[in-house]
């Protein structure tokens, strides 16, 4: 257990420097222009990109979650598996409430809003608090490819008493959010930093849920002593 939950933190703290350094690479513009140009976005209204996988794909966030909450009710007899399963259920909306709260104060505008695709803003890195760039904003982290990322609690409700079904949730849910974050960023709606850091926040939530769990359930096994014989 305190293994698995080592490995957790050292997954976290290299997926922050490997965005670090992405950040630091510049190539969120660079990737940006395989899509766009001065008219725009090609696929900013093609069926695949905006309505299949960004319409249709919010109403499978929407199936999922209520699969959550089923599976919640169904566990709800069982004292143990009933805190499980609230504890998951809380980290995926904990999730799913995060990046809009953050998309709400951000200043970063999508691609599309920039000079160079058409629109009117100047491009700032979103790392770069305090600047603006001249956009309408509100468009960091992506608040469409947290529709999948939230639900790597899948993951770790599973992992424990079913480990293979844990993996291929996980793997399901990180080729969605891929698959949701290539469609935005096809369609001018965010950079990939965006989806990436939408990813690592619901990581971290869940692993923060797992280590709160696991301080909890020493608590819960301190040993009592023992009062003393009368002799």
């Amino acid at each position: 257990m305190m293994a698995t939950g080592a490995r957790d933190l050292r997954i976290t703290g290299l997926a922050l420097a490997a965005l670090a350094l992405w950040e630091a690479s510049g190539w969120d513009l660079v990737v940006a222009r395989w899509f766009g140009n001065g008219a725009g976005f090609g696929w900013r209204d093609h069926w695949l990109t905006s309505g299949l996988l960004h319409q249709g794909g919010r109403g499978l966030a929407w199936l999922m979650l209520a699969g959550l909450l089923a599976l919640t009710l169904k566990a709800w007899r069982r004292p143990a598996a009933r805190h499980e399963h609230l504890r998951w259920t809380a980290a995926t909306l904990a999730g799913l409430l995060l990046v809009p709260a953050i998309k709400r104060v951000s200043s970063t505008s999508c691609p599309w809003d920039l000079a160079e695709f058409g629109g009117l803003a100047d491009y700032v890195p979103h790392w770069q608090l305090g600047l603006t760039d001249g956009g309408a904003g509100h468009c960091f982290p992506s608040g469409h490819a947290v529709a999948a990322f939230a639900f790597f609690s899948l993951y770790f409700l599973w992992r424990r008493s079913h480990p293979a079904r844990a993996r291929g949730a996980l793997a399901a849910v990180l080729a969605l959010g891929l698959l949701f974050g290539w469609a935005q960023l096809a369609r001018g709606a965010h950079f990939p930093s965006h989806s990436l850091w939408s990813a690592w926040l619901c990581w971290a939530l869940c692993v923060g849920a797992d280590r709160a769990r696991i301080a909890l359930g020493w608590r819960g096994r301190r040993v009592v002593p023992a009062a003393p014989r009368l002799r």
